[in-house]
């Protein structure tokens, strides 16, 4: 077998001719599994880390690979003050190791109130209250050594004639390698005939929130169960009618959508989702063991997608908390991917897991405890996208391909 072999030159030529072919290097790269593993190609060499830091390289590359899920926070019962993290298992070795050595703790403690506000590109917000005192802060926990951002106070609802604050939200948006904090918060009209809507923004490395838009629209729903989703420089919200109401950041305008023919925008069977891969937004409903999954782009709604989850739902066997008659059909979506890359529902006491691409549905929580069943707030925490290459120094070239 050892004259088989090729000789030290021959190999050499050989791998020469794949790795220095930037066309086929690229396509091999693009195999990697997982961020994480990006890096380490980076650390090979210059000429490595500029392909895999090109946006195009990164662009396809999460387009074959998204961002992989670690697991979940998740709030329960009426005050859904002390969120605590599950990881969802299995884990591919590499990131189970990252799991492994992190700590996902919010320093929650009974004795004062603990929220969550968002929680995206591995960092959360946390809200504190202790008495009238609020304190904001948020964690990194990928990267503990960057220790934590406390936040500035959030801007304080003004009292308007006719007008109540009915909710807010804060929503996140990705600027660079940072991200910026868009505080929502929405004043109604009593005779729920109209709604203002009021933006502030804090930008890496501000020190007070800034006004950054002031709007009436359509009236909107004062459900605290109701998400606002941001996509592509718009927020979707729910309006009190069969609609959807957007707010357009950068046209600083609002319009309305009709939800498609037949769908009700229900408390815990309907929800948006942001779409990255997309111009518009995603909208998923779950009834009678059905999910379908419709995208708003243009003016009109594409059906893109239809799963029945009977099969699912009847290989699992879970017995729901609320009673074995109920099990088969209550089911509630708890919180949706970007694009539409999986649905956590909720079954009684059970936490669920659908992966929207593989088609799979699995348990991933048993709760305890009949109130909790009922409030449940969850927040995915994925792998940080894209990741934190190390830097080129005196390589204009960075960027070439």
């Amino acid at each position: 077998m050892e004259s088989e072999r090729q000789p030290p030159a021959a190999a050499s030529a050989a791998i020469s001719k794949v790795l220095d072919n930037d066309d086929l290097l690229i396509e091999i790269l693009l195999r990697v599994s997982f961020p994480t593993n990006l890096v380490r190609v980076a650390l090979v060499c210059k000429y490595w880390l500029r392909h895999v830091s090109n946006p195009k390289f990164l662009h396809r590359f999460h387009k074959l690979h998204p961002s992989t899920l670690l697991g979940f926070y998740i709030a329960t019962g009426p005050t859904l003050h002390a969120p605590h993290f599950v990881p969802v298992q299995p884990q591919p070795p590499e990131l189970a190791a990252v799991i492994g050595r992190t700590s996902f703790s919010l320093d929650c403690d009974q004795k004062v109130l603990t929220y969550i506000r968002d929680c995206r590109d591995g960092r959360v917000f946390t809200t504190r209250c202790k008495g009238s005192e609020s304190i904001h802060r948020v964690y990194n926990p990928l990267f503990p050594e960057k220790g934590m951002l406390i936040i500035p106070p959030i801007p304080s609802y003004q009292r308007q004639d006719d007008y109540y604050c009915c909710l807010s939200q804060i929503l996140s948006v990705k600027e660079g390698d940072d991200l910026s904090y868009l505080f929502v918060w929405v004043a109604s009209k009593k005779d729920r005939t109209k709604s203002m809507v009021h933006v502030y923004i804090l930008r890496p490395g501000d020190d007070v929130w800034r006004t950054h838009l002031t709007l009436a629209t359509d009236p909107l729903s004062n459900n605290w169960v109701t998400k606002f989703v941001l996509s592509d420089n718009k927020i979707y919200m729910r309006g009190v009618r069969s609609d959807i109401v957007v707010l357009d950041l950068v046209a600083s305008r609002s319009s309305t959508i009709r939800l498609p023919q037949g769908v009700e925008y229900g408390d815990r069977d309907t929800m948006l989702s942001r779409a990255d891969d997309a111009p518009g937004v995603y909208l998923i409903q779950v009834k009678e063991l059905q999910l379908r999954i419709w995208l708003h782009k243009g003016d009109n709604w594409l059906m893109v997608d239809t799963i029945s989850l009977v099969e699912m739902c009847g290989n699992l066997r879970i017995s729901d908390c609320m009673g074995e008659e109920e099990q088969t059909a209550v089911l509630w979506i708890k919180q949706v991917g970007d694009n539409v890359e999986f649905v956590f529902l909720q079954m009684g006491r059970y936490i669920l897991y659908l992966d929207i691409k593989c088609r799979t549905l699995r348990k991933v929580h048993e709760m305890a405890g009949k109130d909790q069943c009922y409030y449940v707030h969850i927040y995915p925490f994925k792998m940080i996208w894209p990741p934190t290459f190390p830097p080129l120094k005196d390589d204009p070239s960075r960027n070439a391909m």
